[in-house]
């Protein structure tokens, strides 16, 4: 295991962190700004970026990013709640998906765009029901909790987070296979061959 990115996950990890960076302040987006694009993000890192230094530094640039969008820009601090703490496992769980993705299931063909798809819709799932369940039973924000409360909630909301973060894997796992066929396998891909 490798603790320091390689030169070129440096490169991935930091056009990764710009992403965050552009993105973050808007969940769903507008006209003038792309959706919140965190949760591939993590999915993605967690791919090219497992066993790097890297999980704990995007943890730290979303904490960061939302400190100063609450604090200095003034966005809503409605979400800061104590299951805010929640997003780290809720990250985690997007890194993991990418991770075990690139260790059991990888391989530069067509034929890992069905398991891929399967882990990174299992794993935004999931992380979602981390994040929106933790908001909803330990936020304090919600008088009178139930579980058909919860789900109700969990259907409004879940349709758009997970469609937004699957659009973006689909939007990286585009542009990795154009690089595999560009660059083929060994430049293409950061996390297994550099």
């Amino acid at each position: 295991m490798k603790f320091l990115p390689t030169p070129k996950q440096s490169l991935i990890l930091l056009a990764l962190m710009v992403l965050m960076l552009a993105t973050r302040y808007h969940h769903f987006g507008t006209a003038l700004h792309l959706p919140d694009a965190s949760m591939a993000i993590f999915f993605v890192a967690g791919f090219y970026l497992a066993g790097t230094v890297a999980l704990p530094l995007l943890l730290l640039e979303a904490g960061l990013i939302d400190y100063i969008a609450i604090s200095l820009a003034g966005v809503s601090d409605f979400c800061v709640t104590p299951a805010y703490s929640m997003l780290v496992v809720a990250y985690g769980v997007l890194w993991y998906g990418g991770a075990l993705f690139a260790k059991k299931y990888y391989r530069p063909s067509l034929s890992a765009a069905l398991p891929g798809g399967l882990i990174a819709a299992a794993s935004c799932l999931l992380s979602f029901v981390v994040s929106n369940g933790s908001f909803y039973w330990m936020g304090g924000r919600e008088l009178n909790t139930s579980l058909a409360g919860w789900a109700g909630r969990f259907m409004q909301y879940m349709p758009s987070f997970v469609s937004v973060a699957l659009l973006y894997i689909v939007a990286f796992g585009v542009i990795h296979a154009l690089a595999v066929v560009a660059l083929g396998e060994r430049g293409a891909d950061g996390a297994h061959k550099a």
